[in-house]
C-alpha cells in the first residue's frame, strides 16, 4: 500500500520518480492501449465475451450517463468518459492482484484524475456557450447585482471544491479497504502476542474477514469508477446547460 520509490528517471535537469503507483499506471495505461484494441479488433471466438462486455459497458456510459448529463452534444466527448472509465477500473482493480498496488489509493494519482475533470468540465462549458457566456453564467441568473462581488468568487470556489471532492472520494474509498484488510490481518499476531493457542484461533476469522473485504473490495473497484463518471458527466453537463 505504500507507494515506495524504486529508481530516479534523469531526463537533464529533471529527476522523474518511478515507484509502484507509476508503474501500475503504466501497465492500465498499456491494457488500454494495447489490450483492448486487440480484444475489440480480434474475430476470435473465444474473445467475443470480452468483446460483448466492453461493447455494453461502452453503450451504458452513452446511453445513461453522458447523453442524459451532456444531451446530443454529449457524443462527442464519449471518448473520454469510456476511458476515464475503464482506467479507473483496470487501475482499481490490478490493486487487488497479489503484488499489485492500488493506484488510485494515491492522492496524486486521484488529483491528477480530477485535474483532467477540471479542464474537460470548463472546456466543455466554454465551448458550448463562449467564453464571455460561460463566465456570465457562473452566477446563477436573478442574483441581485450588487451581491455579484459576493457571489462570483463563491461559485468560482465552488467549481474548484467540486472537483476537489472527486479526487478525495476516490482516493478514501480505495485506501480504505486496504486499510480494513490491514487490520484484519493484524489482529493475528496482536492476539497471537497473548499466544500461540490465541492468534491460531483468531486466525481464521481473520482470514475470512478479509477474504469477505476482498470481495467488498471487487464491488467498490467498479463502483468507484462509475461514481466518478457519473459526476463528472453531471458537472460537465452542468456547465454546458446552465439553465
Amino acid at each position: 500500500m505504500v507507494d515506495h520509490i524504486w529508481s530516479w528517471v534523469t531526463l537533464g535537469p529533471l529527476h522523474l520518480p518511478i515507484s509502484r503507483h507509476l508503474l501500475m499506471m503504466g501497465l492500465a495505461s498499456l491494457i488500454l492501449l494495447v489490450v483492448f484494441p486487440l480484444l475489440i479488433r480480434s474475430r476470435t471466438r473465444a474473445l467475443a465475451p470480452f468483446r460483448a462486455m466492453i461493447e455494453i459497458v461502452v453503450l451504458f456510459i452513452r446511453d445513461e450517463i453522458v447523453l442524459p448529463n451532456l444531451g446530443p452534444k454529449g457524443a462527442g466527448y464519449l471518448g473520454y468518459f469510456s476511458t476515464l472509465f475503464f482506467f479507473i477500473l483496470v487501475m482499481n482493480l490490478i490493486g487487488l492482484v497479489p503484488y499489485g498496488a492500488t493506484a488510485t489509493g494515491n492522492l496524486a494519482v486521484t488529483a491528477g484524475l480530477a485535474l483532467t475533470s477540471f479542464v474537460l468540465i470548463n472546456f466543455a462549458g466554454i465551448r458550448e456557450q463562449g467564453l464571455f457566456g460561460y463566465i456570465g453564467h457562473i452566477v446563477p441568473k436573478g442574483v441581485p447585482f450588487w451581491l455579484y462581488p459576493l457571489m462570483f468568487p463563491i461559485e468560482l470556489m465552488g467549481m474548484v471544491i467540486k472537483t476537489f471532492a472527486l479526487c478525495i472520494r476516490l482516493f478514501a474509498n480505495m485506501i480504505a479497504g486496504h486499510i480494513v484488510i490491514l487490520v484484519f490481518i493484524s489482529f493475528i499476531f496482536i492476539f497471537g502476542s497473548f499466544g500461540a493457542a490465541v492468534g491460531l484461533g483468531v486466525a481464521p476469522f481473520s482470514v475470512g474477514l478479509v477474504l469477505f473485504t476482498l470481495l467488498l473490495e471487487l464491488l467498490v473497484a467498479f463502483l468507484q469508477a462509475y461514481v466518478f463518471v457519473v459526476l463528472t458527466a453531471i458537472f460537465t453537463g452542468a456547465a454546458m446547460h446552465p439553465h
